[in-house]
């Protein structure tokens, strides 16, 4: 599944990558380059960093399903013990 960017944001991403280039590089890069690696980085880097993050987030989802059963659990038959009584003998 390729990741795309919405174009607001594609467009956030490009002039992130122009600015890098222009305060760490010797060299500028056009707009038309800064696109062409941010295609790069989404096809080859971009699916190992979506995966962990699913991963990350089906961990927590994990955690709180495990946690709803104290959150919501409730005794089964509990009239006897909460009414003290023993009933007839």
């Amino acid at each position: 599944m390729p990741i795309e960017l919405p174009r607001e944001i594609r467009t956030q991403a490009v002039a992130s990558i122009q600015r890098f280039f222009r305060e760490n590089m010797e060299e500028p890069i056009g707009n038309m380059d800064a696109e062409a690696l941010l295609d790069f980085f989404l096809q080859e880097i971009g699916p190992a960093a979506y995966n962990k993050a699913v991963l990350d987030v089906q961990e927590r989802l994990q955690l709180r399903v495990s946690e709803i059963d104290m959150e919501v659990h409730e005794d089964e038959f509990p009239y006897w013990r909460k009414s003290g009584r023993q009933g007839r003998k």
